[in-house]
């Protein structure tokens, strides 16, 4: 029998992989650098499709009365008269009263600016009653979602809400989440629904809380608005 002696010859294996291997690695950095820009822009890409304009708000100036200050001299308010004529602002102070000629009084005179700026305004109460003076209460603001303080609300005040009476035959039952603006002194402002479990029972919780009444919530400078939330939990008896 005849043997044949064949040789095979390739040039791949380690001399191969030694000689392209470097080639191989920076394709491969290349498509994995490719991955991460492309992952990092559909992320950021889907941020900014999905981004919400920052909320606004309306700023209100509040001046107290006694901020107010004293009134204009006597000369600016000669020259400003017309256009205080025409702009039919009525004086608080010092108004003149037609009478008869035979009750005039030769000593009777208008107040000058001078005495108007140092009188306080002033308000009947009746016979008996006396001078009080007129206070201008301020537009109080309701209060952010979280205020600190030291001493949390509490209720001196409990009023069960009524049950409905159409829910009452449906056999239904839930709990109403009611956030309850508690004003400096213990008083509900406003009531708004957080959370229901049905629509029936919101009216009769709302109408119930604004019945509740509080202890103040207290900081060190004073009583401060809070919101306070409370669960009415609607349950039929027997059940």
């Amino acid at each position: 029998m005849e043997q044949f002696d064949v040789k095979y010859k390739t040039d791949y294996g380690a001399p191969e992989l030694k000689k392209n291997y470097r080639r191989y690695l920076t394709i491969a950095l290349l498509i994995g650098m490719g991955i991460d820009f492309a992952g990092a822009g559909a992320y950021w890409g889907v941020l900014y499709a999905t981004r919400e304009d920052a909320p606004t708000g309306t700023v209100r100036l509040i001046v107290k009365y006694s901020d107010l200050g004293p009134p204009p001299s006597l000369s600016q308010a000669m020259a400003a008269s017309v256009t205080a004529a025409n702009a039919g602002v009525k004086p608080s102070v010092g108004i003149p009263v037609p009478v008869p000629d035979a009750e005039v009084s030769p000593e009777a005179t208008i107040a000058t600016q001078s005495e108007m700026s140092q009188q306080t305004a002033v308000v009947d109460q009746g016979p008996g009653s006396g001078d009080k003076e007129i206070k201008i209460e301020e537009d109080e603001a309701p209060p952010a979602d979280y205020v600190p303080y030291e001493k949390a609300p509490e209720s001196v005040k409990q009023v069960q809400p009524k049950y409905p009476d159409l829910a009452t035959r449906a056999g239904l039952e839930g709990t109403v989440w009611v956030k309850i603006w508690v004003d400096k002194e213990g008083k509900p402002k406003k009531a708004v629904v957080q959370k229901s479990d049905a629509e029936i029972f919101n009216q009769p919780a709302t109408e119930a809380a604004m019945q509740w009444i509080f202890t103040p919530a207290m900081m060190k400078n004073g009583p401060v608005s809070v919101w306070v939330s409370i669960p009415f939990r609607f349950k039929l008896q027997g059940k």
